[in-house]
């Protein structure tokens, strides 16, 4: 069988490897601390899942929707509202499958064969793989420590900027923890005036951010409506990975133009899991807020007990994850996050899945309780991997 030469543009998918792996040391009977894939382990609050259920027994929520409902789309912009204080409108929103089904699509929407992107590097895989469905040419701007993992405009080159049709900008960042000031933002928005570029921010983690810092909507600044669309997801606010609930929101036509193709491939989201979601935007956010405070403990604990050890892993300031250099001694991320996987049954995501500025690290997810991740930094500590090396 012959196939297009488009799926050659796609890697294998590091997650599924390190899962297959992970089955089978569960079956050797190893100890198994999964700190790969950021799937939050909290729970999806009562009135979230009562909402899902209640709409689940009526037999005619069971038919394609064929659209988002009038209520999901007002609860959506009466969350912005109450949540950023930005006003948009039902026309300035639409769902999708979850941002990575988003964010893999809307380069469908952007780009012709050979247009031009712009992208973080490290990033999280979907970005390129977006890039790539569509036919795009990536260029990437460095996300390094150097430039305390934030986009620095001035490594883009006035060129390669007038050319390019899209940007995308994710912060907090997903690998790195890196959280924007307000100042990043509006560059950013200046910059996509200058350049006629569309700005699609990846806003997943708006509430998980560390010390005393606030998370908002890349929307509320000046003039980001006329350049951009934010992807916001339930996921990791209201624990809901498996539900599949993001919305693409901001500049209308952009919002028309994504509708129009997902109506082409997709009948609707679920009836019952648009109730879920319009109970999670209009319901109480406490528990939001305290996960928040619990991420920022597991991060203590993962980052101060890695550092206790000899590993010097510096703190995140957001998301869900942290960024870990590789210690000294190893060839590469995926050679090291291998080896500590079969020594200590601790299982990471190496940097190399994130784009070209991402070996040299590996990423860890804050998902098991902070006495779970003291076993997992006494198993690194036992095993003497950080001391030996290769």
């Amino acid at each position: 069988m012959k196939f297009s030469k488009r799926v050659d543009r796609f890697p294998d998918e590091i997650f599924a490897s390190l899962n297959k792996r992970k089955i089978e040391m569960e079956k050797e009977g190893k100890k198994i601390y999964n700190l790969s894939v950021g799937t939050p382990d909290f729970e999806t609050a009562p009135h979230i899942k009562n909402a899902l259920i209640e709409a689940a027994k009526e037999q005619d929520n069971w038919k394609y929707s064929l659209r988002d409902t009038p209520e999901m789309l007002e609860a959506v912009c009466s969350y912005y509202k109450r949540r950023f204080d930005v006003k948009i409108t039902p026309d300035m929103v639409c769902s999708c499958n979850g941002s990575q089904e988003g964010i893999g699509h809307i380069g469908l929407v952007l780009c012709d064969e050979g247009d031009t992107v712009i992208l973080p590097s490290p990033c999280y895989p979907v970005f390129i793989a977006g890039a790539n469905m569509a036919g795009a040419v990536p260029f990437y701007y460095p996300m390094t420590k150097e430039t305390g993992y934030l986009p620095r405009l001035s490594d883009i080159p006035d060129e390669t900027a007038k050319k390019a049709v899209y940007m995308i900008v994710s912060l907090p960042s997903n690998p790195t923890g890196s959280v924007a000031t307000e100042k990043v933002y509006d560059d950013v928005i200046d910059f996509a005036k200058k350049h006629d570029i569309l700005i699609i921010h990846d806003n997943a983690y708006s509430d998980i951010i560390f010390d005393g810092v606030k998370g908002g909507s890349f929307l509320s600044h000046p003039g980001a409506k006329d350049v951009g669309v934010e992807f916001f997801s339930l996921s990791k606010s209201f624990n809901m990975t498996g539900a599949r609930v993001s919305f693409c929101i901001g500049r209308k036509d952009v919002i028309a133009a994504f509708r129009k193709l997902r109506e082409q491939i997709d009948f609707g989201m679920f009836y019952p899991i648009q109730k879920a979601a319009v109970a999670a935007l209009t319901g109480p956010l406490d528990m939001v807020h305290r996960q928040c405070d619990d991420y920022e403990e597991r991060r203590n604990v993962l980052c101060g007990g890695l550092r206790d050890i000899g590993w010097n892993v510096p703190d995140s300031h957001g998301s869900m994850f942290v960024w870990a250099p590789v210690p000294e001694g190893f060839k590469d991320s995926f050679d090291f996050c291998m080896e500590l996987m079969e020594r200590t049954g601790v299982i990471c995501t190496p940097g190399s899945s994130f784009g070209p500025l991402g070996e040299g690290y590996i990423r860890m997810a804050l998902v098991l309780a902070p006495e779970k991740i003291k076993e997992a930094i006494l198993a690194i500590d036992k095993s003497g991997i950080l001391k030996e090396g290769r």
